[in-house]
This record gives C-alpha cells, sequence and structure tokens, in this order.
C-alpha cells in the first residue's frame, strides 16, 4: 500500500508585478474591513452606535477650521520628518534617531532666540536660527553615519542612543533657561517682543509650515528620483558590494545621505520652535521620529505617497483622541480601534506581494 507524501495545506508564494489598480483595490478593501471590525469591536464592548463613532472621527480633523488647519499642521511636520528619513531608509541605514535631529534643531532655534535677542534684529535672529538648526541636525546625524562608514557600527542602536543624548541636552537647557523660576520650562520665548517668531503668512499661522513642507517635498522627490545622488543610494541601497564594483565611494555616499537626513530634520525642529510652539520642551517632536518609520514603509519610500500616510496616521490619531473626548471612553479603546485600522492596512501589503497557494486533494492510492 502506497501513501501519498503529505504535503501542507498551504504555501505562500510571492506574487509578480501587481497593476497599481488592483493594489490599491486591494488597500481599499482591507480598509473597509476594518471598518467593520471597528464596528463590532464598539457595538460589542461599549454599545455605541459605530457610524455615530465614526462621525466624531471625521469631526476630529475637519469638524472646524481651526481642526483642520491643526490637521494640515500635524501633516506636515509628521510628513517633513518622514522625508528626512527616507534617503537613509532608501539606502538601507536605518536612521531611528528623527527624534534626536529634531530636537537638536529646536535646541539650536531656541539658543538664538534666547542668547541673541538683546544684540541682533529679529532678521538676524530668524536667518541664523535657520542656519544653527539646519547645520545642527546635520551634525547630529552626521555622527551616526561617519562612524558607519568607517568603523560599520550598528546604525540602529547608534542612533538610538543619540535620541537620548539630545533628550537630556534639551532638558538641561530647559532648566538653564527656565522661566519662571524654578519651573524647570522654558516657557513661551520671547512672548512680549517675538523676537525669533517665524513670520505668519496670509493670516494663518500653520500655512507657512505647510509650504515649506511642500518645498522640502519637491526637493526630496527631484533629489531621490532624477539626481545623481538618488542614483548612488539606490544603488548602495541594493548592494554596497555592487555600488563599490561600479566605482561609488560607499562611505561617502552614508555620510552625505545623514547629513542631509539631520539637516531636514533640523529644520523641522525650527519650524516647530519658531513658529508652531515658541518653545522648547523634550517633547516637543511628539514621537514623529518613530511614527516615521511606518510612514515611509508604508509608502514604499515614495515621497509623494507618504503625503497620504502621513495624512492617514495623523487623522487616525486626531480622530481616536475626539472620540475620548466626545463619548467619554477611555483613550486605550480609541487607540485599539486605530491599532486595528492600521493592521488591517499593514497586512493588505502581504496580500500585495504574496499569494495563499492551497494544495489540491490528492487521490489516495492503495
Amino acid at each position: 500500500m502506497n501513501n501519498a507524501a503529505r504535503n501542507p495545506l498551504f504555501h505562500v508564494a510571492r506574487r509578480g508585478a501587481v497593476p497599481a489598480w488592483k493594489a490599491w483595490l486591494i488597500r481599499g478593501g482591507a480598509i473597509l474591513l476594518s471598518l467593520v471590525a471597528c464596528g463590532l469591536i464598539t457595538t460589542v464592548v461599549t454599545g455605541e452606535n459605530p457610524l455615530a463613532v465614526y462621525v466624531t472621527v471625521f469631526n476630529g480633523s475637519f469638524g472646524t477650521v481651526r481642526k483642520f488647519w491643526t490637521l494640515l499642521q500635524n501633516v506636515a511636520m509628521l510628513l517633513c520628518v518622514a522625508l528626512a528619513v527616507t534617503p537613509a531608509f532608501k539606502m538601507r541605514f536605518w536612521n531611528i534617531g528623527g527624534e534626536g535631529q529634531v530636537l537638536i534643531g529646536g535646541l539650536a532655534a531656541a539658543a538664538c532666540m534666547i542668547c541673541l535677542r538683546d544684540s541682533l534684529p529679529n532678521a538676524a535672529i530668524i536667518a541664523l536660527m535657520i542656519v544653527s538648526s539646519i547645520a545642527a541636525g546635520a551634525v547630529w546625524g552626521g555622527i551616526p553615519a561617519f562612524f558607519k562608514a568607517k568603523w560599520n557600527t550598528n546604525e540602529t542602536l547608534f542612533t538610538l542612543m543619540m535620541n537620548y543624548v539630545a533628550t537630556q541636552l534639551v532638558a538641561y537647557f530647559c532648566v538653564v533657561w527656565e522661566s519662571p523660576k524654578g519651573s524647570g520650562q522654558i516657557g513661551v520665548i520671547n512672548q512680549s517682543t517675538e523676537l525669533g517668531w517665524l513670520p505668519v503668512i496670509g493670516g494663518q499661522r500653520y500655512l507657512l509650515n505647510v509650504l515649506v513642507v511642500l518645498v522640502v517635498l519637491v526637493f526630496v522627490y527631484v533629489y531621490l528620483n532624477y539626481t545623481k545622488h538618488g542614483y548612488e543610494i539606490s544603488v548602495v541601497g541594493e548592494s554596497e558590494r555592487t555600488a563599490r564594483y561600479v566605482g561609488i565611494k560607499v562611505e561617502k555616499v552614508i555620510i552625505r545621505t545623514m547629513l542631509l537626513s539631520g539637516a531636514i530634520c533640523g529644520l523641522t525642529g525650527l519650524l516647530l520652535v519658531g513658529s508652531t510652539n515658541h518653545t522648547l520642551t523634550t517633547t516637543i517632536a511628539a514621537g514623529r521620529g518613530f511614527t516615521v518609520v511606518m510612514v515611509s514603509w508604508l509608502a514604499k519610500f515614495n515621497p509623494i505617497w507618504m503625503v497620504a500616510t502621513s495624512f492617514l496616521l495623523v487623522f487616525l490619531e486626531r480622530g481616536a483622541g475626539e472620540i475620548s473626548t466626545n463619548f467619554g471612553l477611555n483613550q486605550s479603546f480609541a487607540d485599539i480601534l486605530t491599532g486595528v485600522i492600521l493592521f488591517f492596512i499593514i497586512g493588505s501589503e502581504f496580500f500585495i506581494n504574496y499569494r495563499l497557494c492551497f494544495r489540491k486533494t490528492a487521490e489516495k492510492e492503495d
């Protein structure tokens, strides 16, 4: 009696090239399924009407003009950090130090606002803020790149540790510059004179930030796709051995790319301190340096698609906060809904790139 070989019920096979329309159809289906799942969870756990919850999520971002501009501001800041780390990610240099690079850029801007307010006019202070913030961020990003290029250190751990160093530096200077004394906080910098405050355009407080980030978006897109540097980044990301074979100086590319990455993060710190908050705290980056890993990955390192992924994450975050406020629910429940939606979206990427192949039932042989 011969026994048929036992095969697994199914196996995973990589798909070929999937048309763009089909990929987005899968993503759209995943979002619809996530809404159904969230509706069931809401009904079972809280007894609330799921439709009312979804309306609340929408109103959290679009309920008023002020909420809409706040949404744009948060999307712009998240997108700016995502654009900063993407060249490094595309090079397979895992820059987890965006948080620290933003903090250092903000620290440099705050230092100019506080230390130069009695000696320089406003225009000169703003000019020095721009230069110092970008330079500080670049240096902070360049340090781990130098060690990676020279001694092949682990960039993930190095950039992560640099976050903690930056946080402690900011905490130190928050005490040095505290106002009022004993508060441990800086407070609003130059509130009476507004020295170092970036200009307000069109009467909208956040419009300047949005416009600056749009310029950065165009720059990064062109840089990665239509320049020699962008080509070298792609080659290094695919294979360092191939890059060296064709004459690309890998160490130079690593350092140059991380200088750019840190510089854009430093620019984000400038916008947060000089335009958005007019103060400096250890939490001013608000975890964006870690969130952008998901933003960049979901967009497949494409700067244009990062606009959509940044919007999605900020929209969900603000909607979650609105749910907690309006329905008196624990913030954890709102985070559960956000997590479920993200789980379905991330899971859809699996089905775009892979397919499940079920084995056919074989006839039994005696």
